[in-house]
């Protein structure tokens, strides 16, 4: 199994999934720098991969919605090997839908702002490098309980699989992530049905495996590839009738 290009920058550090996701990649032996907003937080993390794995470890100042692409990266100090994009917000699709600013807020965390780094780092990325993106189910079909924050990730999914067309000619791999329903913070106080939910170290392992052989779209857990295939597959006429 070839090991994935290091260091390894995580954006979105904080998530469980990250978090998991960061283990997974040091466990590899690869270098990882953990970026988020708050970065003074995860100084923890950063010890506790350093005293765990003979790797090195970094954090760094990212706050998606504000920060430039471009200078960011240059202040790394070195060209990641490795992107991996967890960043995102769930948001209350009531709120989202009855503010304009809430909603802009999940839009441009889900897509826009996501979207913009990682152009960035494909600029200076090299040939055997990896961009992995982490979107969702929920960009598949739009659905009545989260179409705002379904809507921006499918417009991520779909930024995905054109950078993936553009960038394999450079030998840059790029996986696009879809998880269904994930036991995180972010979904903490909701009513998961256990036999569909993924605990976020099953999801890092499926990316890590991905990954390393090369996969261009995977579906965490596996069997939501099947379930939102027959989501796709109903008749619009009937699924506007439907509470989903």
């Amino acid at each position: 199994m070839p090991k994935p290009l290091s260091p390894v920058l995580i954006v979105g550090a904080r998530s469980d999934i990250a978090r998991a996701l960061a283990r997974r990649y040091a466990a590899l032996g690869c270098d990882v720098i953990l970026a988020a907003r708050g970065a003074d937080g995860l100084a923890a993390d950063k010890a506790d991969l350093e005293t765990r794995y003979p790797i090195k470890a970094a954090t760094a100042e990212c706050d998606l919605l504000s920060v430039d692409p471009d200078a960011f990266l240059a202040g790394l100090g070195v060209v990641p090997g490795t992107v991996v994009m967890v960043a995102g917000l769930l948001g209350d699709q009531d709120i989202s839908a009855a503010t304009d600013g809430e909603a802009g807020k999940v839009m441009e965390s889900n897509y826009t702002a996501p979207a913009r780094l990682l152009l960035a780092a494909a600029r200076i990325m090299q040939p055997g490098s990896a961009i992995v993106g982490i979107s969702s189910v929920a960009g598949d079909r739009g659905r009545a309980s989260n179409y705002i924050y379904g809507s921006a990730k499918a417009g991520f999914s779909a930024f995905l699989s054109g950078l993936r067309n553009s960038l394999t000619k450079k030998g840059i791999h790029v996986l696009t992530v879809k998880p269904g329903f994930v036991a995180t913070s972010m979904t903490a106080g909701m009513k998961l049905p256990p036999a569909i939910t993924g605990q976020p170290e099953a999801v890092a392992a499926d990316i890590i495996k991905a990954q390393t052989k090369g996969k261009d779209v995977i579906y965490t857990l596996w069997m939501w590839r099947w379930i939102m295939l027959i989501v796709r597959s109903i008749p619009e006429g009937v699924f506007k009738k439907l509470s989903l």
